[in-house]
């Protein structure tokens, strides 16, 4: 096989292009004619030869086989595995936002990072396996000085999200009649404009929700999954593709709106059920890996912080809407409920900051509220169909983000001493707090807080980093876990939230 390191010369017309997949790495001379390449000793191998091998490289070398895959090294990815090095095509079954097409579209990673092709061929043909009329007749008229370029594996992936307006002729091909218009026969192979699925020729091909595809629509991929070849209309066209093809599906009993037709249901080598985070501390990571947190402020001030308590709260929130009975099971809650709810309390945060004057965001307790209402439309309660400005629904919601702010305040203050806090509302006296009260105004009303540094370390807060912001967010939590537990009044009206005795 070619060398991996060989520089770029794109072919004309590809499909997709996978952002997340690392930047191409310096690249070394290489082979730009047919000559050239044969020279090398290179063959041509498969890709699901190709997808076998670099993960077999990769579970040889103890590195993860799919990186970014959180909560799945367990149970999914050894499916996925097992049916790479099968060399079967897959079907991901499961509810919404559990990462079935994060993970098809890391599968590239397993390609080699350059592949070679014969320039301008619209199916990314190998120089050693011409498949087409045009490129036979390429080889046939240049010889060794057909020209060869690198295709880069970013550009080797192809999909298409499943709509009931899909045609055969978007995925297979279909008649071009501007080539019939210049001169060309209707039995002339060229004729044909290909679909999706040829252009992926030689990468891996995905059919997003492939049960909203039209049944009719569905056969058309039988030929591609069991003879490897495609049928446009009556032309005697053979191709025999290369490629990994991956679909991702809901539950039907879910959809309702289609189902996978059994016989292609047959030809799938192999059926993968994902599932959201099994494990607390697997939502949390996945959290910190896609929640956009960390981004700077216009200037006037730092970045954000975002407190291990409070995405903690916001995991198990989600988690507990997920058991709810009050939500759909069917349905399920996506990871980009959690997700977005994070960004929304740590965009309160920076909200404050600009408004109250504050240098160094931190979200705090008092941002959660906001979660709620921006997070309601990501939840399909089991009473669907009632009136959608029901405010039971954020009733439902508010009780159990209050639920799971209660467990983490247990889960990291269990045995922490806080008669101290308590004190200070054995007189009468109270605190207010708010979405807009800056961290100095809302220590400021507690004077000296005894056991402080004892509660930032129980909240993961390093020495170095215990600022002001970092205090009051630790003092919120505590008044507010205080209140949940009952050993504290609360009084809440609009954005303004008053501790008392």
């Amino acid at each position: 096989m070619a060398r991996e390191d060989h520089p770029p010369r794109r072919s004309r017309r590809t499909v997709a292009k996978v952002t997340d997949v690392p930047a191409p790495s310096s690249p070394a001379p290489a082979p730009t004619t047919l000559g050239e390449f044969r020279k090398t000793g290179a063959r041509f191998r498969p890709v699901k030869a190709e997808l076998r091998a670099n993960l077999l490289a990769r579970l040889g070398a103890g590195q993860p086989s799919l990186p970014g895959m959180v909560g799945f090294e367990d149970t999914v990815l050894p499916e996925v595995e097992r049916a790479l090095i099968a060399g079967h095509d897959l079907v991901l079954l499961g509810e919404r936002g559990q990462g079935k097409t994060r993970l098809i579209r890391t599968l590239v990673g397993l390609l080699d990072e350059w592949t070679p092709v014969l320039v301008g061929s619209e199916l990314n043909e190998h120089p050693l396996q011409p498949i087409s009329v045009w490129a036979h007749r390429q080889i046939a008229e240049h010889g060794d000085a057909t020209p060869v370029g690198w295709l880069h594996r970013s550009e080797r992936f192809g999909e298409k999200l499943a709509t009931p307006d899909t045609s055969v002729g978007d995925l297979i091909g279909d008649v071009d009649p501007i080539k019939v218009a210049e001169g060309r026969t209707l039995g002339d192979p060229e004729t044909v404009h290909y679909g999706l699925v040829p252009r992926t020729n030689r990468g891996i091909f995905s059919v997003n929700e492939l049960p909203d595809l039209a049944e009719r629509i569905q056969v058309a991929l039988l030929n591609v999954l069991e003879e490897r070849d495609i049928q446009i209309r009556g032309y005697r066209v053979r191709l025999p593709l290369d490629l990994l093809l991956v679909a991702s599906a809901n539950p039907e009993d879910y959809t309702n709106r289609g189902r996978i037709i059994t016989p292609l249901k047959d030809r799938f080598g192999a059926e993968v059920r994902t599932h959201y985070p099994i494990e607390l501390t697997d939502e949390i990571r996945l959290l910190h890996q896609e929640a956009q947190t960390s981004w700077s402020g216009d200037g006037t001030f730092g970045m954000p912080v975002v407190p291990e308590h409070l995405v903690e709260i916001i995991a198990r929130f989600t988690r507990l809407v997920r058991e709810s009975s009050h939500v759909d099971q069917r349905s399920g809650v996506s990871a980009r409920f959690a997700i977005a709810g994070l960004e929304t309390a740590t965009a309160s945060a920076v909200r404050r900051a600009a408004i109250a004057g504050e240098t160094r965001p931190v979200a705090r307790v008092v941002d959660l509220p906001s979660v709620v209402p921006a997070s309601r439309g990501k939840v399909e309660f089991a009473d669907a169909g009632s009136d959608p400005d029901d405010e039971r629904e954020l009733e439902v919601l508010e009780h159990l983000l209050r639920q799971a702010t209660a467990q983490t305040f247990r889960a990291r203050c269990a045995g922490l001493d806080l008669t101290g806090l308590q004190e200070h509302f054995t007189g009468g006296e109270t605190v207010e707090s708010g979405e807009l009260v800056s961290a100095p105004a809302l220590l400021g009303q507690l004077g000296t807080i005894p056991k402080l540094a004892e509660l930032l370390g129980r909240l993961g807060v390093p020495e170095g980093e215990q600022s002001a912001e970092q205090a009051a967010a630790a003092v919120e939590f505590a008044l507010e876990g205080l209140y949940l537990t009952r050993r504290l009044a609360k009084d809440t009206d609009g954005t303004r939230t008053v501790y008392g005795a």
